[in-house]
């Protein structure tokens, strides 16, 4: 009867010590990934593979650098390639690579009380929104969107400010609610709008200059700097969303009919 016990015993600690057994792959990204809805697709068929769990942190593009700079998490996957480089020049990542591609989306009222369906390029986008002094809502929170945004107001020779200006310091979906709310114009990228376009009333006004072109990438924190991350899963993760399956995995996530991502990495 005792041996049966130990038996049962050691049996059930031995499937415990299993199911625990499972690997923890931290990530920081910007929140378009995880707003959009693309990472609840592409981590679960790699935790799939790989018997794994892709703990994710979605914050703004410039914490999530910060984040994995420090240490705290195994793999960055963002999209502000100049802030990116940066660090890999440090020596924070290694491993970059490219994954995917939208591009950035201007939204706002269907009444377009600044007239910006009628600008020529983004510059005459913003242009127009300062002179009229219509509400805009930026992200204001360092994020890749955040950047780009900032970069265009530069090119239109303008530095925002006073009432109309709206500094949110949230994520993108947050940031399409408030706009929504208030009837303003924001930037977007792509896959964010599409994620959200049945939930509010905003819709794309400007697209389709070349200067909103939006490329994601994923690299690994250095183990050199911090030695206990986990870069064998992070390897894993990079081959994964850069591979055959992760890119067909992007290519063919839709909503409602309309791609929002391009696969970008080229693998035989």
């Amino acid at each position: 009867m005792k041996f049966r016990l130990w038996l049962g015993l050691g049996l059930l600690a031995f499937v415990s010590s299993t199911a625990m057994a499972v690997e923890h792959l931290k990530m920081s990204t910007t929140t378009s990934t995880d707003n959009s809805g693309l990472l609840a697709v592409l981590n679960p068929a790699f935790e799939k593979q790989h018997s794994a769990q892709v703990d994710v942190i979605a914050v703004g593009t410039g914490k999530a650098l910060k984040i994995g700079s420090n240490g705290d998490v195994d793999i960055v996957f963002v999209h502000a390639p100049e802030a990116e480089l940066k660090y890999v020049q440090a020596g924070d990542f290694v491993d970059r690579t490219a994954v995917m591609h939208n591009d950035y989306v201007i939204v706002g009222p269907a009444s377009d009380p600044a007239n910006i369906a009628q600008a020529e390029n983004a510059a005459g986008v913003f242009i127009r929104i300062a002179n009229a002094q219509v509400e805009f809502v930026s992200r204001g929170d360092d994020s890749g969107t955040h950047k780009k945004e900032k970069a265009l107001w530069d090119n239109a020779g303008i530095k925002p400010s006073g009432s109309w200006y709206i500094a949110a310091g949230q994520g993108m979906g947050a940031v399409l609610k408030i706009a929504d709310e208030k009837g303003a114009y924001a930037l977007a990228d792509r896959g964010t709008q599409i994620a959200y376009a049945d939930k509010m009333n905003l819709t794309v006004l400007f697209e389709g200059d070349e200067v909103m072109f939006n490329p994601y990438h994923i690299m690994a924190v250095n183990p050199a700097k911090h030695d206990h991350v986990n870069y064998e899963l992070a390897k894993k993760y990079i081959d994964f969303v850069s591979g055959p399956e992760g890119q067909k995995i992007i290519r063919d996530f839709r909503i409602q009919g309309q791609q929002l991502f391009h696969p970008d990495a080229v693998r035989d």
